[in-house]
């Protein structure tokens, strides 16, 4: 029995393709535009074809010449055609001509809409799959402010019809549940893939907006579509939104350190710090080009909570801190460090650094945790180990009072000579400048302190998250 998504409901048990798209025209209330560039007029079709369109569409557009396209919504300079900016400036445009065009006084309860697309399908070659941006404009209430979504995907078929299928249905999944699920912001989200196969479109970003959404922030609905297996990858930046990741990483230099930041302690700090100094080394390599990431696993959220789930109250204290320290966040489902540096190398060809800990660097060698892949480890460290990557590595210090580092690590025997090879060709970088006071912190201890009100751990973390921990009661402070 096919589902549309890992744990949703049977495709049976939601209302098929011709209900929804007729369940909006036949709501004599709503009415609106739709502008759709790159893969046809694939969502207005499926409203054409369920019969009673006439009262709903006002009119449908495709602006495919660049030079039609620029005249009408202005020209686009760094950002590209297939992106965010351009869906905004088609979604405000379309909506100002529908308010200009329609008299409110002979319509007062109309709700308009407008639905807009910009896509760039798979090409002729099929080296590229192609990608693009969705969003509605739209209102429940004539005399309310309009909210929008905006979403990001990706598409995983190698077939151009195909694409333009997903596409046309995910566009009608996201009108109906505007209308009719806004106030469930999660379901909203599940259902963009009813009758869609979700391994043939990914969605990497979405934003919500507006008055209806005002209650909604976006890095949990970033989370939500790690959790519902919709992507492997989200981003959000320091101000809360989330951010495409192909825009921000695209030939980028990357830093990436991985932690639980449960919270971020002095440790933490001196990861990321001392990290900076041995890249700022790097003649090659200036300020502007590189981007700090601190990561996240799913599997590092769910240990937070006995029953496996995501203990939510813990993941917003904690993407709330780091929101406050300035720092871009990455949450990802990639437990195995291969397939994080698999995910970078779609963007860059730059150099990317991973900063681990001792006992990270000790499990990447240890065989077990390959078991998923044909080839193990050797096929991992093929992905993991690519021309531009590097491996920063923070000492730990034994109960025994002995430093680890990468001279003393102990791994399996049979992994000894690849280990050796890989520290010879420098890959491996021991931070050497650190405070060995630091290396009897553990945010463990510390999260224990906080939640039983113990004092001391105060002096574990830097100045301003203690301010932020004390300020927004954060991790149970009280």
């Amino acid at each position: 029995m096919s589902v549309s998504l890992k744990g949703d409901q049977p495709f049976e048990n939601v209302p098929s393709v011709k209900a929804k798209a007729l369940r909006i025209n036949l709501n004599e209330h709503i009415y609106g535009t739709f502008a759709e560039i790159g893969a046809g007029q694939e969502v207005a079709r499926h409203f054409f074809r369920s019969g009673g369109a006439s009262g709903t569409i006002a009119k449908t557009m495709s602006a495919y010449d660049k030079a039609f396209s620029d005249a009408i919504y202005g020209h686009e300079t760094d950002n590209g055609y297939v992106s965010e900016s351009r869906l905004k400036k088609m979604l405000d445009y379309e909506t100002k001509l529908l308010e200009d065009r329609m008299n409110r006084k002979e319509h007062p309860n109309k709700m308009f809409f407008t639905y807009a697309n910009t896509v760039a399908t798979i090409d002729f070659a099929k080296k590229y799959k192609g990608h693009g941006w969705m969003g509605i404009k739209f209102q429940t209430n004539s005399k309310e402010p309009y909210s929008e979504v905006h979403i990001h995907v990706r598409f995983h078929s190698f077939d151009a019809k195909a694409q333009q299928e997903a596409l046309g249905l995910m566009g009608l999944n996201l009108i109906y549940g505007a209308y009719y699920k806004h106030n469930e912001p999660r379901k909203l989200l599940r259902y963009l893939y009813d009758h869609i196969d979700p391994s043939a479109i990914e969605i990497d970003t979405i934003n919500f907006s507006g008055p209806l959404f005002n209650q909604v922030d976006n890095r949990l609905m970033s989370l939500e579509l790690v959790k519902n297996g919709m992507t492997k990858a989200v981003m959000f930046g320091p101000d809360g939104n989330n951010i495409l990741p192909a825009r921000v990483l695209w030939k980028k230099n990357i830093l990436a350190i991985r932690g639980s930041f449960r919270p971020v302690t002095l440790v933490n700090e001196d990861m990321y710090l001392k990290s900076k100094e041995l890249i700022s080394k790097e003649k090659d390599i200036k300020e502007e080009s590189l981007i700090n990431i601190f990561e996240i696993t799913l599997s590092n959220l769910r240990s937070t909570n006995g029953d496996g789930d995501v203990n939510e109250e813990d993941f917003m204290d904690r993407a709330k801190l780091l929101c406050a320290l300035g720092h871009t966040v990455m949450i990802t489902n990639f437990k195995e460090y291969y397939k994080l540096a698999e995910y970078f190398s779609n963007y860059t060809q730059n150099k990317v650094f991973l900063t681990m800990g001792v006992n990270n660097l000790i499990e990447i060698f240890d065989e077990k945790y390959y078991d998923n892949l044909r080839g193990g480890i050797l096929e991992a460290f093929g992905k993991l180990f690519v021309k531009n990557l590097r491996v920063f590595l923070y000492p730990i210090k034994t109960k025994d009072e002995i430093i680890i580092n990468s001279n003393n690590i102990q791994v399996a025997n049979k992994m000894k000579n690849l280990y050796k090879y890989f520290k010879s060709n420098k890959i491996l970088m021991d931070i050497k400048k650190y405070d060995e006071n630091l290396l009897k912190i553990y945010s463990f201890k510390v999260l224990k302190k906080i939640k039983n009100g113990k004092s001391g751990w105060e002096k574990m973390l830097p100045k301003e998250v203690t301010n932020q921990i004390k300020a927004k009661k954060l991790f149970g402070y009280k």
